[in-house]
């Protein structure tokens, strides 16, 4: 990192010496049209992935919460696909998201629907992408699943003794034992979403019109295509004070919101 951050006050071509320039990469970095770009693509990426994905973990592990035959097989099922490397998995949602043969538009023209672009189209290729991260909820999955079988069950035993219906349950039960657990997903979902690369270097090269066009992927480029790796490293020490700054926040908010049961039981004793 101390590397990294000298670097970022140079201007190092990578075939030659380094040269001091100061602050001139983070200035440039200002005027330059596909910073402001890549933030945007980032972050709507961002936050259109980690709440979808963290919802449909929270909801898939409430299904395979429960005790019946068989249910090791399909926790099995559901964690499988995020073993399988970025790049793997970027080659089958090509196919998935293929125009001509595709499984989605098979699917959109049974129910009537216009084949879509979805790759190659300025207007779908990033929703795409968010699409595509739901396929690696499964270690999400067994996080909130074993937070679930860590709610002690004499909560829901008392839940039941005064009235309450599952959705109630769910609401006073569930989520406030879940919040640590929440609060863990979160932090982690923002780190990851903010690194995103394979699929848009991958799939869809940053296009079309640099809808793709993540923030790392723009780095990737200054430092591998370009060999500006001063610049490159100016951009990878703006990203580290960005998620370092987000994470703080939700750091900060987190004892509004997270409960945590021995906290619970000294505000009791209190």
């Amino acid at each position: 990192m101390v590397a990294s951050l000298y670097y970022s006050l140079t201007d190092y071509p990578l075939l030659s010496g380094a040269t001091w320039v100061g602050l001139a990469n983070y200035r440039e970095l200002l005027s330059d049209r596909l910073f402001p770009t890549a933030l945007r693509v980032t972050f709507v990426y961002s936050v259109s992935s980690i709440p979808l994905g963290m919802s449909l973990a929270i909801l898939l592990a409430l299904l395979l919460n429960v005790r019946i035959r068989g249910i090791l097989a399909f926790r099995t099922v559901y964690y499988l696909p995020t073993i399988l490397g970025g790049v793997a998995v970027s080659l089958i949602w090509m196919l998935l998201f293929s125009a001509n043969f595709g499984l989605f538009n098979w699917l959109l023209e049974l129910v009537g629907i216009q084949p879509v672009r979805w790759l190659t189209s300025q207007r779908w290729a990033l929703w795409a992408l968010v699409l595509m991260s739901l396929w690696g909820v499964g270690g999400s999955v067994i996080i909130f699943l074993a937070g679930l079988q860590n709610i002690p069950a004499h909560l829901y035993e008392s839940a039941k003794i005064d009235g309450a219906n599952t959705l109630q349950e769910f609401r006073f039960v569930t989520i406030p034992q879940l919040t640590p657990t929440i609060f863990f997903s979160l932090v982690m979902g923002i780190i990851g979403a903010l690194q995103t690369f394979t699929q848009s270097f991958i799939m869809t090269g940053g296009g079309p019109n640099n809808a793709t066009l993540f923030y790392v992927l723009l780095l990737y480029r200054n430092a591998f295509q370009y060999f500006r790796m001063g610049y490159a490293s100016a951009m990878a020490w703006v990203l580290f004070v960005i998620i370092l700054v987000l994470t703080l926040m939700v750091f900060q908010s987190s004892p509004m919101w997270v409960h945590y049961e021995a906290s619970l039981r000294g505000g009791r004793r209190g």
